[in-house]
Protein backbone atom coordinates (compact mmCIF):
# COMPACT_ATOMS: atom_id res chain seq x y z
CA UNK A 1 0.00 0.00 0.00
CA UNK A 2 1.53 3.46 -0.52
CA UNK A 3 0.54 6.83 0.57
CA UNK A 4 -0.70 9.68 -1.88
CA UNK A 5 -1.66 12.98 -0.97
CA UNK A 6 -5.35 14.29 -2.36
CA UNK A 7 -7.52 16.76 -1.81
CA UNK A 8 -10.18 15.48 0.87
CA UNK A 9 -13.14 13.46 -0.63
CA UNK A 10 -11.53 12.91 -3.59
CA UNK A 11 -9.66 9.89 -4.67
CA UNK A 12 -6.59 10.30 -6.41
CA UNK A 13 -6.02 8.73 -10.27
CA UNK A 14 -2.88 7.23 -10.62
CA UNK A 15 -1.66 6.29 -14.13
CA UNK A 16 -0.01 2.84 -14.39
CA UNK A 17 1.91 2.04 -17.37
CA UNK A 18 2.35 -1.20 -18.53
CA UNK A 19 6.20 -0.69 -19.75
CA UNK A 20 8.02 0.98 -17.71
CA UNK A 21 10.48 4.57 -18.79
CA UNK A 22 13.77 4.47 -18.79
CA UNK A 23 16.48 6.96 -19.58
CA UNK A 24 19.91 5.85 -21.24
CA UNK A 25 23.10 7.76 -20.18
CA UNK A 26 26.84 7.44 -21.19
CA UNK A 27 29.37 8.92 -18.62
CA UNK A 28 32.80 9.38 -17.86
CA UNK A 29 34.76 10.44 -14.53
CA UNK A 30 38.67 11.39 -14.33
CA UNK A 31 39.73 10.72 -11.09
CA UNK A 32 42.38 12.80 -11.35
CA UNK A 33 40.65 15.82 -11.66
CA UNK A 34 36.91 14.77 -10.76
CA UNK A 35 35.74 15.93 -13.58
CA UNK A 36 32.82 14.09 -14.63
CA UNK A 37 30.67 14.41 -18.38
CA UNK A 38 27.16 12.91 -18.40
CA UNK A 39 25.39 12.94 -21.90
CA UNK A 40 21.65 11.16 -21.95
CA UNK A 41 20.82 9.22 -25.43
CA UNK A 42 17.84 8.06 -26.47
CA UNK A 43 19.12 4.34 -26.48
CA UNK A 44 21.64 2.63 -26.09
CA UNK A 45 23.85 1.37 -29.55
CA UNK A 46 26.98 0.37 -30.03
CA UNK A 47 27.66 3.20 -32.94
CA UNK A 48 26.19 5.96 -29.76
CA UNK A 49 28.61 4.46 -27.39
CA UNK A 50 31.49 4.54 -29.81
CA UNK A 51 30.82 8.06 -30.71
CA UNK A 52 30.89 8.93 -27.02
CA UNK A 53 34.35 7.73 -26.61
CA UNK A 54 35.39 9.77 -29.45
CA UNK A 55 34.09 12.89 -27.70
CA UNK A 56 35.88 11.02 -24.67
CA UNK A 57 39.28 10.57 -26.52
CA UNK A 58 38.70 14.50 -27.58
CA UNK A 59 38.50 15.86 -24.18
CA UNK A 60 41.35 13.80 -22.24
CA UNK A 61 44.29 13.43 -24.42
CA UNK A 62 45.97 10.95 -21.52
CA UNK A 63 45.42 7.10 -21.86
CA UNK A 64 41.66 6.59 -20.70
CA UNK A 65 40.74 3.17 -18.32
CA UNK A 66 37.57 1.82 -19.61
CA UNK A 67 35.57 -0.31 -17.20
CA UNK A 68 32.86 -1.79 -19.09
CA UNK A 69 30.17 -4.17 -18.41
CA UNK A 70 29.53 -6.80 -21.17
CA UNK A 71 26.15 -4.82 -22.69
CA UNK A 72 25.73 -5.95 -26.33
CA UNK A 73 26.38 -2.61 -27.09
CA UNK A 74 29.96 -2.11 -25.85
CA UNK A 75 30.85 -4.56 -28.91
CA UNK A 76 30.61 -4.36 -32.64
CA UNK A 77 31.44 -0.79 -33.17
CA UNK A 78 33.32 -0.11 -29.81
CA UNK A 79 35.64 -3.01 -30.60
CA UNK A 80 36.95 -1.73 -33.49
CA UNK A 81 37.08 1.81 -31.44
CA UNK A 82 39.09 0.19 -28.87
CA UNK A 83 40.96 -1.78 -31.68
CA UNK A 84 42.25 1.26 -33.49
CA UNK A 85 42.80 3.54 -30.63
CA UNK A 86 46.31 2.51 -28.37
CA UNK A 87 44.75 5.31 -25.26
CA UNK A 88 41.78 3.13 -24.15
CA UNK A 89 42.54 0.35 -21.97
CA UNK A 90 39.58 -2.10 -21.62
CA UNK A 91 38.24 -4.23 -18.20
CA UNK A 92 35.07 -5.76 -18.82
CA UNK A 93 33.36 -6.85 -15.38
CA UNK A 94 33.62 -10.37 -14.79
CA UNK A 95 30.77 -12.75 -16.30
CA UNK A 96 28.43 -14.04 -13.33
CA UNK A 97 27.74 -17.59 -12.72
CA UNK A 98 24.90 -19.13 -10.90
CA UNK A 99 26.04 -20.87 -8.07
Amino acid sequence: MTRVWAPVGQTPIVAVHPQRDHVHFYGALNLCTGREIALPAPEATSALTANFLMQVLMLYPQPIFLLLDRAPWHYGEVSTLIAETDRLHVMHFPLLVPT
